[in-house]
């Protein structure tokens, strides 16, 4: 009953209604209780009456009061649905996505808002997480993949914002520059449109925590950081929070101003700035010259603490090398890397984790592709292998880094050829740097 009243759209009616139905309610009630109790007692008429005409009252102010709820439950937002959690409205594969806004951050870096062509919702995300993008670049025989740190953390997820750098070519390499980053910095405009996949990552922050958190990072690995100093405010301001980062100078420090905008509203974060080339017109926009280095963490911090580093590989190598040399415990460094593969010492390994050589020869089953394909050592590593078939599984950067090519293992072994940096589920593996490790191997792909 309750469900049909509340499909009533005017609220007059609406309350005419259940008037209608308390007065009848009501009535036969209480002529049930006059009639076996005293049927002729002129006092229990008059009960009769009053109960009548209060449950009619009661019933008109029940529709109006059912109707408000009604509708509030309509339009309230859920208020504990956070960004730090992932709503079940997550797509599974590519989708279309529209770039909305373009905006140079500094002299390398260049930001790209991606809003979904379908105006649908997207899913929240993790501080820390990236996005996978695929993009048809002219020349090559097959769209490029790549992996991008999502770089802002909105507090109404409606968009989600890459920043990217221009990678030139290497120094005294003859090697082309970055395709994936030209390509996004020259020809990517508002309104072009780019397939991407699902926030994922592991490197992220958990907001919820009280231990205070530093954030370290040079170049672009500001990107990250910039999700999780935004989330903390958010959700937890009251969380300690140093952002450390480390630039060649003004021209290329992304996000400076921004940052400092995160700074006023949130009395917690602590802002670094080292700049190892400052220029005169630098003069009041950074606080230290030199170098990122743990000493300086040291200084600034003080006390216990999580350590995030994300930048170049040798930057974080070196201090990941010092802040232990200085006692702080492994399970208290995170990193980030989407280049080389860093070689760490770790004080934990997978039980499963085999590095080194496989078998000379294996018969490879790729479910998913329906096909069973017989592997002989040259033939490269598993991706490579799959790709040489005309199978294609997602990757981004080939080292065992980002962990976009993780499969799960069906059946038999497998064996790395290095040791990888991303972290791997039970049962499962990274294609890109791995090799059959028995005769037999079946992959879900």
């Amino acid at each position: 009953m309750l469900e049909s009243l509340g499909r009533i759209q005017n609220p007059l009616v609406r309350s005419l209604t259940a008037a209608a139905t308390a007065f009848s309610i009501t009535t036969l009630t209480a002529a049930l209780i006059i009639g076996v109790t005293s049927p002729k007692g002129k006092s229990n008429y008059r009960l009769g009456i009053y109960s009548s005409l209060l449950g009619t009252g009661c019933g008109a102010i029940f529709g109006l009061v059912y109707t408000s709820k009604t509708k509030d439950k309509k339009s309230v937002p859920n208020l504990n649905q956070s960004n730090q959690g992932i709503s079940d409205n997550t797509w599974k594969d590519w989708r279309n996505f529209v770039i909305v806004r373009k905006v140079k951050e500094s002299e390398e870096i260049t930001s790209f808002y991606f809003k979904p062509e379908d105006q649908g919702e997207i899913p929240n995300f993790q501080p820390g997480q990236f996005l996978t993008i695929k993009l048809d670049i002219p020349g090559q025989n097959k769209p490029v993949i790549r992996t991008y740190s999502l770089s802002d953390y909105p507090q109404l997820c409606e968009y989600y914002r890459l920043s990217i750098k221009r990678e030139p070519a290497p120094q005294e390499l003859d090697v082309p520059p970055g395709i994936a980053s030209n390509f996004m910095h020259d020809f990517i405009h508002e309104g072009s449109i780019i397939p991407a996949k699902p926030p994922n990552g592991k490197f992220v922050l958990d907001v919820q925590k009280s231990i205070p958190a530093v954030l370290i990072s040079n170049g672009v690995g500001i990107t990250p950081m910039m999700s999780m100093a935004k989330a903390v405010t958010i959700m937890n301001p009251h969380r300690s929070i140093w952002f450390v980062h480390g630039a060649r100078d003004g021209r290329y420090h992304a996000f400076r101003d921004e940052v400092m905008e995160i700074a006023q509203q949130n009395p917690n974060l602590n802002v670094h700035y080292r700049y190892s080339r400052p220029t005169p017109e630098d003069t009041g926009k950074y606080h230290s010259i030199g170098y990122v280095d743990a000493a300086l963490i040291q200084q600034l911090v003080g006390q216990e603490a999580e350590y995030f580093l994300c930048g170049s590989p040798t930057f974080m190598q070196s201090i990941m090398t010092e802040l232990k040399e200085l006692g702080v415990p492994e399970s208290r460094i995170f990193f980030e890397s989407f280049g080389k593969p860093m070689k760490v010492a770790s004080e934990k390994q997978a039980p499963d984790l085999t590095v080194g050589d496989g078998v000379k020869a294996a018969e490879i089953v790729f479910a998913k592709s329906g096909k069973t394909l017989n592997w002989q050592e040259g033939d490269g590593s598993i991706l490579e292998f799959a790709e040489a078939n005309d199978i294609n599984p997602p990757f981004s950067c080939r080292v065992g880094v980002c962990g976009t090519c993780i499969c799960k293992v069906n059946g038999g072994n497998v064996n790395y050829q290095e040791e990888p940096t991303a972290e791997i589920d039970e049962g499962s593996v990274l294609i890109c740097i791995s090799q059959p490790g028995s005769s037999r191997v079946v992959l879900d792909i």
